[in-house]
């Protein structure tokens, strides 16, 4: 998430709120925190954001910082009590997300996020997040960790979710081992949302190379809760993250996924953000996007052409060959996507998915500026 460190802050506590910039919220100004270069603000607000020096306003939940522009009509913030800035959602963006909890059941060895063993239960912050986003969101995703750790409590943020934004499509990241229980997979059949889908990761075909990616025996429980899923009638999703350990069986992983998923209603090969316990695992895991085009190119188009819907999350087109660019899509989150020096000028700029800015510079040596479209010769 996005996060910007304050000058100064007078608050004791912490601060959940939506941002206004029009202070023009009278009736129910003690939900919202007032953005504003005003030096005379208005009072009854949940808290000031401004440039301007709050020595002189002790008794207010005043914070100070060095620029506004960040912030957005509707955004919604936190405010830690040493000052941090933390845009849980945001108006303007496509990729809002529930964090449902830091625990889970695996420990793969790619995931940019190391799981904690114990926590705080956080879904009621969760469900008053929600409540404050804004009633016409398009989508909004359910992550962790792994979110069905948090057990029944998934069901109460689905509801919120379908209470506060009616209009929003829901996308939960999960490893579907909790589906393999039969009676959960029905409580979440029971949710009877609109548009939900479950975004579940296989690695591999075989179950023990599956089961060391994510340090734990589950790939048939993984298996089942599918399996149970479908038998709901429950949208699925499938992931396949691509490094040196899953690249040389992607075709016979997307052949697996044909014959036994054939219910999925999209599958997705990613390419790795190397943060987190990837970047640990480096010298493991690192292969250069280049380098496994071959597998990647059989692989999708295997699916493809058995009518399912096949994407290539996190890659850079020029990176591609041209017949698996239609496959691509735009899938950082905004917060964290960049561009390259090189990319300038680039005629696919728009439409390339970018790069990790937390990949530290684990880039493809591939990467070029294209100066043509695909009609002619790069």
């Amino acid at each position: 998430m996005k996060q910007i460190k304050a000058l100064a802050c007078s608050n004791s506590q912490e601060i959940l709120g939506r941002v206004t910039l029009n202070g023009k919220n009278i009736f129910n100004r003690s939900a919202y925190i007032l953005v504003t270069n005003a030096k005379d603000t208005p009072k009854g607000y949940k808290a000031i954001i401004s440039t301007h020096d709050s020595s002189d306003k002790p008794s207010a939940q005043y914070i100070q910082v060095d620029d506004i522009s960040d912030f957005n009509e509707g955004d919604v913030i936190n405010i830690t009590k040493d000052g941090e800035i933390c845009f849980l959602y945001e108006i303007s963006s496509t990729s809002n997300a529930i964090f449902a909890t830091a625990r889970c059941n695996h420990r793969c060895i790619m995931c940019p996020q190391p799981p904690v063993s114990q926590e705080k239960d956080r879904t009621d912050f969760n469900l008053n997040l929600i409540k404050l986003f804004d009633k016409n969101t398009q989508e909004v995703g359910i992550t962790g960790g792994e979110p069905t750790m948090i057990g029944d409590r998934l069901f109460e943020i689905i509801h919120q979710i379908k209470k506060s934004c009616p209009k929003a499509a829901i996308s939960i990241l999960s490893n579907g081992v909790k589906f393999a229980d039969i009676d959960y997979a029905a409580k979440l059949a029971a949710c009877n949302h609109h548009d939900l889908q479950i975004d579940i990761p296989i690695f591999s075909d075989i179950a023990s190379i599956h089961n060391h990616i994510v340090g734990a025996k589950t790939f048939y429980k993984t298996v089942q809760g599918l399996y149970n899923l479908a038998q709901f009638g429950q949208q699925i999703g499938l992931r396949v993250v691509i490094h040196k350990q899953t690249y040389k069986r992607l075709p016979q992983l997307a052949d697996y996924i044909y014959h036994n998923f054939p219910f999925v209603t999209q599958v997705a090969f990613m390419q790795m953000e190397t943060t987190g316990l990837a970047e640990t695992n480096l010298k493991d895991l690192w292969i250069d996007p280049y380098d496994y085009n071959n597998e990647l190119r059989e692989a999708v188009l295997l699916l493809n052409d058995r009518g399912i819907t096949t994407y290539i999350y996190n890659a850079q087109l020029c990176v591609l060959p041209p017949e698996l660019r239609p496959f691509a899509k735009q899938s950082i989150s905004e917060w964290k996507d960049i561009y390259l020096t090189v990319c300038d000028g680039c005629v696919l700029k728009g439409e390339c998915g970018g790069f990790f800015s937390t990949n530290n510079n684990n880039i493809s040596t591939h990467i070029h500026k294209i100066e043509c479209t695909d009609s002619c010769t790069e």
